[in-house]
């Protein structure tokens, strides 16, 4: 159905939202991991850029899988992407912290709806 390699991609994005959820839970909350800037905040953001750059590629590759994901999804996260990698200090911390509400979970119930059987 997909290949290895789409597979592979898709199943490090979840790996990457394990990765964050590990870390607001060491700090308690979202708020709390978010202001640990030392630490928690850089690795949020970085499993935030490593999510969309697995959706780039995806996107490269003319990838079939990308249909089961929502377009707009797929461009908030490059969005985030972009943002993080070029105006670093200058992120919107509220931004990722709705992001971290609300759309992390949607898009691991997502991968798991349609694809854990893949895995």
């Amino acid at each position: 159905m997909y290949s290895q390699k789409d597979l592979s991609r898709v199943y490090s994005m979840l790996q990457k939202i394990e990765d964050i959820k590990t870390v607001i839970s060491r700090h308690g909350t979202i708020t709390n991991a978010l202001d640990d800037r030392a630490e928690a905040r850089a690795a949020i953001l970085m499993n935030l850029v490593a999510i969309a750059e697995q959706f780039d590629k995806l996107k490269k590759s003319e990838s079939k899988i990308l249909e089961i994901f929502d377009e707009i999804q797929i461009k908030g996260f490059y969005s985030i992407r972009t943002f993080i990698a070029h105006d670093y200090d200058g992120v919107s911390l509220a931004i990722i912290e709705d992001v971290l509400r609300h759309q992390i979970d949607i898009l691991e119930m997502n991968i798991k709806k349609n694809l854990i059987t893949s895995f």
